[in-house]
């Protein structure tokens, strides 16, 4: 009689899961997609960092910087290089898929209810508040990520320093996102060439 194959050894604490299958990697985006009503960096640091533990909060916030000064939404943008890192081009396309294909459904039945109740001041009512939730998940999410900046070559003050003048130039100034983005991603970028260089 064989002997039993040993169980596999359990992964160390602090290691992270990856996707099981492409359809994980479908079903996962599609839930994530579902719950971004009104800002979705929220749900996603949530869903992809604390839950299924399929990046770290460095990895997060590397890659969600990346996704940010791509073209397109940035939640899609990491979607598509999530799923590529463990799938290749299907895993991207599987990842895309859940991202798109059940909200394409939901954002074209609220609009159809949206052109027939628009003019009624409860809705106008209701679409402000659920604006003022969204920020506030943004801001929540903003500060508990900021624990993650201490290990940043740049250092938590100037990293903290540069995210205040992104916000003044944004919110306050008024300035172009791309300008802001590109003018100090340029001045973040040189700064820790700097530092990193030997």
């Amino acid at each position: 009689m064989p002997a039993p194959s040993p169980a596999p050894a359990p992964a160390p604490p602090g290691a992270l899961a990856q996707p099981r299958s492409k359809t994980d990697l479908f079903l996962s985006f599609t839930w994530l997609a579902l719950q971004g009503f009104g800002g979705v960096l929220a749900v996603v640091q949530r869903e992809l960092v604390e839950k299924k533990r399929w990046m770290s909060r460095d990895e997060f916030i590397e890659e969600w910087a990346v996704a940010q000064i791509m073209p397109g939404p940035n939640v899609v943008n990491l979607s598509l290089m999530l799923g590529a890192r463990h799938f290749g081009l299907p895993g991207a396309l599987a990842a895309l898929a859940g991202m798109l294909a059940a909200p394409l459904l939901v954002v074209l039945a609220l609009a159809l209810l949206y052109t027939r109740f628009a003019g009624n001041p409860h809705m106008a009512g209701a679409l402000r508040g659920m604006g003022a939730v969204a920020a506030g998940l943004i801001a929540a999410t903003g500060i508990k990520l900021v624990p993650v900046l201490a290990g940043n070559v740049l250092g938590r003050n100037l990293a903290l320093a540069l995210g205040a003048l992104c916000f003044a130039g944004i919110a306050l100034l008024r300035w172009p996102l791309a300008a802001v983005l590109f003018g100090l991603g340029a001045v973040g970028c040189v700064l820790a060439w700097r530092r990193l260089a030997p």
